[in-house]
């Protein structure tokens, strides 16, 4: 069995997790210190149905690419195709905002929460149902851009969720050793680490979801040919796709991708045996692009919250 599925949903639910849990933390020490705890009820709400939210659309998104590989529609192979490319784009963007984001807003985050916590509990009425949306946003925002990110790499079976559910144990973790039991921990490398992973991880899913259209484009292709053809390249030529043009690397027999280190380096650096064109020239541009920028932000952004604020007392 193909563990190495599990390390892509496990450091993406980790690093997520752990951003969830710095929220968690926060507003239950601002509670606490502010003799609130009252109020804990409505974080523990706040969580478990940001959870349960997001495991339901994890459940919609990866039922509905199950069905589709198992129907005998015509055009059912071809929809899995395009789900599954879109699903890749969508979780490509999500991640990659998140990524900036949380570099450039971390020193801000504790007085941003600190300060909706203040004017949730200035409401008489309303304060718990403040509180509850902070931690079920916080928690449902962490949760969606992880089951996207899994629902995109369907194809790799039941493994990552697998990870996930070891990621979000670990986060679990984390925020333990931070709030309950007041263990120091340098938030800001790990999140600089966690970063690049991430950054590579999602560089992969970039050549993952063109493959995706491409293989929908082909098969979209043969079921119309040979009246029109909708691919943009001859696939008969240089040994190109129907949508990603020539091929321009070849490794199947050199380091093939689904045996060791090739399925680490798939893994973890979107390794592929077999590249095209437009695979390499995406994978080149996102890299450029949003790496550049991130890189950028870490040197220019130095958050103050390198560890846990004060802990709730239990």
């Amino acid at each position: 069995m193909n563990f190495t599925a599990l390390l892509p949903t496990f450091l993406i639910t980790l690093r997520e997790g752990v951003e969830a849990a710095l929220v968690v933390g926060i507003v239950m020490a601002y509670l606490n210190k502010a003799g609130k705890s009252q109020f804990n009820r409505w974080v523990y709400w706040g969580m478990g149905l940001g959870i349960l939210t997001s495991l339901g659309i994890g459940i919609v998104f990866n039922g509905t690419l199950w069905a589709l590989a198992r129907s005998t529609q015509t055009y059912a192979p071809v929809a899995k195709q395009f789900l599954e490319g879109g699903l890749g784009i969508v979780a490509i963007g999500l991640l990659s905002w998140m990524l900036v984001w949380m570099t450039q807003q971390a020193k801000f985050l504790k007085k941003g929460i600190e300060g909706e916590l203040s004017s949730a509990l200035q409401t008489a009425n309303g304060a718990g149902w403040g509180i509850f949306g902070i931690i079920f946003f916080a928690v449902l925002r962490e949760g969606f851009e992880t089951v996207v990110f899994i629902a995109a790499q369907f194809q790799q079976g039941w493994l990552p969720v697998s990870g996930a559910v070891l990621g979000l144990l670990g986060a679990t973790l984390i925020g333990i050793l931070l709030f309950k039991w007041g263990i120091q921990i340098n938030l800001k490398q790990f999140f600089q680490v966690m970063g690049v992973f991430l950054l590579l991880i999602v560089g992969g899913l970039v050549i993952g979801a063109l493959a995706h259209l491409d293989r929908g484009m082909g098969l979209l292709n043969g079921l119309l040919a040979p009246t029109q053809s909708l691919c943009l390249t001859d696939p008969g030529q240089l040994n190109g796709s129907c949508f990603l043009g020539p091929q321009v690397w070849n490794g199947q027999q050199v380091l093939p991708d689904r045996q060791f280190p090739g399925i680490v380096l798939k893994t973890l650096l979107g390794y592929r045996d077999r590249l095209y064109l437009g695979e390499m020239v995406a994978y080149l541009v996102f890299l450029s692009t949003v790496g550049t920028y991130y890189l950028r932000t870490i040197s220019e952004t130095t958050p103050s919250n390198t560890s846990a604020p004060e802990s709730p007392q239990p």
